[in-house]
């Protein structure tokens, strides 16, 4: 064997020994993390529940989580949006605050509650504390890119118990036609490990049981792909209502902490007059409830109100659980027009709305296919692919860039948050 190979060899086991290394320290920090957090969202939603007075002191939580971003966080407020333009166009190491900040400001959220989700405080958590590696081991853009979506995959991977998804999740929510299959290996290395770290915590994550699949058939596939493209319009409207809301806000209320306090207000003053708790946080029971028997026709609609309000307004948490409830009550309802089973629809509806709004299909498909059965692959896949077509060119990261169109051309690398502005300058 030549002199050039061995190099060749040893530079290749080099890179797969630095990065198992680096992916499992990046694994560990953002599956204690997590778990950390979901204990601590356990606690949150159980006071809540017990104690529905607290409703009333949403406002003022809300002004207080805007104020403390606005004093301390204004580095760090553009959340995973930040992970995005850093992975794409490094600039500085992300703050080591975001981790915290995130972590407080969606258990307070959840505490008085607002309709909020949990992937965006893991996902911040695992990529500003993977970032800190950076500094240590003082590593390059090239490397410090890997590291930031290895932590986005270990942060996603460890709050759902989805190590597949994701690691695919990493890397496919970066942009819009374009998959960085360089970090495969790092972002499967850290998602498993920070999965297997919350286990060894004592995490336990929801189990949903969608019963029998059906088979094959010329109706259940165009019944799965109908449903789909209804999944990709919700998650389509999800998206730009949350977007039009905060851009709406910004532009009436110019002192930031003020938004969340009137969003507050109108929300529990919503929730208690029309009795409408069960929208609030999480709304796992609800979910769990999708999947066992038929639901109002209209609690998709009312989750869907709710969770834009309080993200719009500046509330912190995430929209990938609220977009799990969405999804799911929906699928159910849809299920006796398209005559198929509510606890399949349910579980298909929970992975391609997700999909939709996150232009993220396979990381969804794999979702699916951890949570419910490898037999739901088919029909997952072609759900969670119609959906993500039908959302067009808009999503829940407008830091998202546009590599290939779905199916209409735009500059390569693009913003999806600048999209819409240059499709005005060419009329």
């Amino acid at each position: 064997m030549s002199i050039s190979k061995i190099q060749e060899k040893l530079t290749v086991l080099w890179a797969i020994l630095k990065w198992l290394l680096l992916a499992i320290l990046v694994g560990i920090l953002a599956g204690t993390a997590s778990a950390f957090f979901l204990f601590s969202l356990e606690w949150a939603t159980a006071t809540r529940l017990a104690n529905p007075w607290l409703l009333a002191g949403l406002p003022l939580a809300g002004g207080m989580v805007g104020w403390v971003y606005w004093r301390f966080g204004k580095q760090v407020e553009a959340g995973n949006n930040l992970l995005i333009d850093e992975i794409n166009d490094p600039q500085k190491i992300i703050p080591l605050r975001m981790a915290p900040l995130v972590l407080g400001g969606t258990v307070v959220s959840h505490l008085f509650g607002a309709s909020v989700g949990r992937e965006g405080t893991a996902v911040q958590m695992g990529g500003a504390l993977a970032d800190q590696l950076t500094r240590l081991f003082r590593l390059k853009n090239g490397d410090r890119r890997l590291l930031l979506v290895a932590g986005i995959s270990a942060g996603f991977a460890s709050v759902f118990g989805t190590p597949l998804a994701g690691a695919i999740f990493g890397f496919e929510v970066l942009a819009i036609g374009r998959m960085r299959v360089d970090a495969i290996w790092p972002c499967l290395v850290a998602a498993v490990v920070a999965d297997q770290i919350g286990i060894l915590w004592g995490v336990q994550h929801t189990h949903y049981l969608m019963g029998a699949i059906p088979a094959i058939s010329v109706w259940v596939l165009g019944a799965v792909l109908l449903a789909g493209a209804i999944f990709g319009v919700v998650a389509r409207s999800f998206a730009n209502a949350t977007h039009l809301l905060a851009a709406g806000m910004k532009k009436i209320i110019h002192y930031p902490p003020l938004r969340p306090f009137v969003g507050g207000l109108v929300i529990a003053l919503v929730a208690w007059l029309l009795g409408a708790e069960r929208y609030l946080g999480l709304g796992i029971p609800t979910i769990v409830e999708s999947f066992q028997h038929p639901m109002a026709h209209y609690d998709f609609a009312a989750k869907f109100a709710f969770t834009v309000a309080s993200l719009g307004s500046g509330f912190k948490g995430g929209e990938v659980t609220p977009l799990f409830y969405i999804g799911a009550t929906l699928g159910n309802v849809l299920a006796p027009f398209l005559n198929l089973d509510f606890a399949f629809l349910a579980g298909l509806g929970f992975v391609a709305v997700f999909a939709g709004a996150a232009n993220t299909p396979i990381a969804s498909t794999l979702m699916a296919m951890e949570m419910f059965g490898a037999e739901i692959g088919v029909y997952a896949a072609l759900a969670c692919v119609v959906s993500y077509l039908f959302s067009g060119h808009t999503g829940i990261y407008r830091s998202q860039r546009i590599v290939h169109g779905k199916y209409r051309a735009a500059p390569d690398g693009i913003k999806l948050s600048e999209l819409a502005a240059y499709r005005d300058s060419k009329k």
